[in-house]
């Protein structure tokens, strides 16, 4: 493989539409927000960063260093909220009254056929908007099968833990 035939960062210009490349940014329920959040860099002063140079300078070439970092920052941001998503989702399921998880799974699986009846309708949308709703939606709907995934997982291990409530039955035969 030739080097020279690698585009490297100095050749590529990055525009807006390059931060939408991956799944967009996970949206945190607001019954777990504190603990999801807590301790994650959000971002804010280099998109702070970004949309100043973008003001300052009218266009994206100029602010080549500005989106690499913010695109950057984005997916590990991104990625450790998803984990800390399904995390707090399994502990919920492990802690929770059963009868309220089952719930939350309920809800959750309302979610997932809304947002999947949301991503058939937006099929029929053309053009950009079409696609920026099917890449949201399908972000929403990824993170919310495996939020549900997760929350089932620790509903199961719950049941694993707890020592079965029917008495067992002792034979009173002895061969």
């Amino acid at each position: 493989m030739d080097v020279d035939s690698q585009p490297t960062m100095e050749e590529t210009i990055l525009v807006g539409d390059d931060l939408m490349m991956g799944p967009p940014s996970p949206i945190i329920p607001q019954e777990i927000a504190s603990h999801v959040l807590e301790g994650v860099e959000l971002c804010d002063g280099i998109l702070r960063n970004l949309f100043l140079c973008l003001q300052i300078n009218d266009i994206e070439p100029f602010c080549q260093d500005e989106l690499a970092l913010y695109r950057q920052c984005a997916e590990k941001r991104d990625k450790e909220l998803r984990q800390r998503l399904q995390d707090s989702e399994r502990k919920l399921g492990l802690s929770m009254p059963f009868d309220q998880a089952k719930e939350r799974a309920s809800q959750l699986e309302s979610e997932v056929t809304s947002l999947e009846r949301r991503l058939v309708l937006a099929s029929g949308i053309e053009g950009i908007e079409g696609f920026r709703q099917r890449w949201s939606l399908h972000g929403r709907l990824t993170d919310t099968k495996k939020r549900l995934e997760s929350l089932k997982l620790g509903m199961e291990k719950r049941k694993e833990d707890e020592p079965s409530k029917t008495p067992t039955r002792k034979s009173g035969f002895f061969w």
